[in-house]
């Protein structure tokens, strides 16, 4: 017979916690999940945060159902505040269930654990409740912004589509770069004198070259007639193709046949891949460029000067929902391209760009700072006005250095305009009803912003506070 003591009967009857909040803390794994509960009532039973109870679940429906299941026991669901790391995609399908729920849930950055604490998955989890109950309960505040807790709305549907499909298409140009790199490696050790005729050994008419005639030997007797039919149009001429067979017959690249046979069987299957590659990649932007046509936040990113359609997607899916962003500095902080400065006394004062955000993201807006500049709009202005005065001319090149900074500068104010543009529609589409049909985006005016660059600034809402205006009795008012 199983002995039961005096605090196991106190710990199961615990009441429930109707009046007050319950935060949860959850310890993501691959397979399985711990949730570990803290609440006022529950901190002052066990004493400390770490005998606080907890639920160790799996990843799947009755393992969700069961999270809800223990949670409701203690609280109605609107009485739950969830915290979580961001580790990977496994915390995806449970961050999907708990929203669907309706519970608030919350993420921060994978913390680092202090060296010789004990690690548990329980003590994790109760370690991130805790640290839910301090922010939103306490108001506790931190020092390091990176133990700040972040309230995660759901994506938008254009983000939640494009999200996948944005980091396939990164991994389908890398691997379209790799091997480009690896066939541009073969012709220089196979036909190095093949980029004398034809600048570009990777484009389709060289590749289809190269196909067809793959040593340098069987391009030299090769018919003029079968070359001339693997051109696009008109391109290379005749002359240039009569050219390229005699810089074939003269050619100094590998003799070997057993080394020319394996680079063959190489450069054959790597054409084959990257021809494979490349018709994926135009499937792919053709689908994203419907998906950013019809949303309205690809609608209004595309108007605005420099941002195409492929960099409004990878825009679109890196921000999600605009509503997680507190302002347009953390959209900058986010995005990479937040001024960060170090200063001390009067020896150091330094101001440069934060070392955090994502690469892509980072990558796309300085290009579409880059094609804008190219444009006849307001940002190309402002680059022009900004070179000189914040950048060195060099004497010897006769021009000016530094000009990322310019670049760093337009970006972020690029940014401010995505996020005013954005937060304004998003709060618009909010406040509808479920039939109420939505009104047209407000997309980029250049005319507006023109007159915003000479002086005459409007913000895009009314953000002024209200005057609070007092109101006499009426005898004090008739006596004044």
């Amino acid at each position: 017979m199983v002995s039961t003591t005096k605090k196991d009967v106190h710990l199961k009857t615990v009441p429930a916690l109707l009046n007050e909040s319950l935060y949860v803390g959850i310890d993501v794994g691959k397979q399985h999940h711990v949730a570990a509960f803290v609440s006022k009532t529950l901190l002052e039973r066990h004493e400390r945060f770490e005998a606080c109870p907890a639920l160790a679940f799996e990843q799947s429906r009755e393992g969700f159902r069961a999270l809800i299941d223990r949670v409701c026991s203690y609280v109605p669901l609107a009485q739950v505040y969830v915290l979580l790391e961001q580790t990977g995609h496994y915390h995806r399908a449970l961050v999907q269930y708990l929203q669907e729920c309706e519970i608030p849930v919350y993420v921060m950055p994978v913390q680092k654990r202090p060296v010789g604490l004990l690690k548990t998955d329980k003590r994790d989890a109760l370690s991130l409740a805790n640290h839910l109950f301090n922010q939103l309960e306490r108001g506790i505040q931190v020092a390091d912004k990176t133990h700040l807790v972040r309230h995660l709305l759901p994506p938008t549907q254009a983000a939640l589509q494009l999200k996948g499909w944005i980091r396939h298409r990164y991994e389908l140009v890398q691997e379209s770069t790799q091997r480009k790199n690896k066939l541009t490696a073969i012709c220089d050790e196979l036909f190095p004198e093949f980029t004398q005729v034809l600048k570009d050994p990777n484009l389709p008419t060289a590749l289809a070259i190269r196909e067809h005639f793959a040593t340098p030997q069987a391009l030299a007797i090769a018919p003029l007639t079968a070359l001339a039919e693997l051109r696009g149009k008109s391109r290379p001429t005749l002359a240039q193709l009569e050219q390229l067979q005699q810089v074939a017959s003269q050619s100094i690249g590998v003799k070997d046949l057993v080394r020319q046979r394996g680079l063959t069987l190489e450069q054959g299957q790597l054409i084959r891949e990257l021809h494979l590659l490349q018709a994926h990649l135009v499937q792919l932007e053709s689908e994203i460029r419907v998906v950013v046509e019809q949303s309205r936040e690809g609608q209004i990113l595309t108007s605005i000067p420099g941002i195409g359609t492929i960099q409004a997607a990878v825009l679109i899916a890196a921000i999600g929902n605009i509503l997680n962003f507190e302002n347009a500095a953390a959209l900058k902080a986010y995005f990479g391209w937040a001024p960060t400065g170090e200063f001390s006394g009067t020896t150091l004062d330094r101001v440069h760009l934060t070392r955090g955000g994502t690469r892509p993201v980072k990558q796309i807006l300085y290009l579409c700072v880059a094609s804008a500049i190219q444009l006849d709009c307001e940002w190309a202005k402002l680059y022009e006005r900004l070179v000189p005065k914040k950048c060195r001319y060099d004497e010897r090149k006769r021009a000016y250095r530094g000009k990322v900074k310019v670049i760093g500068r337009i970006a972020g104010q690029m940014t401010e305009m995505i996020y005013a543009f954005l937060k304004q529609d998003a709060e618009i589409m909010s406040t509808l009803l479920p039939d109420e049909p939505p009104p047209a985006p407000l997309l980029y005016d250049p005319a507006v912003h023109q007159r915003h660059r000479n002086g005459g600034y409007q913000p895009i809402k009314n953000t002024a506070p209200q005057r609070k205006v007092m109101h006499l009795p009426a005898s004090i008012q008739t006596d004044i």
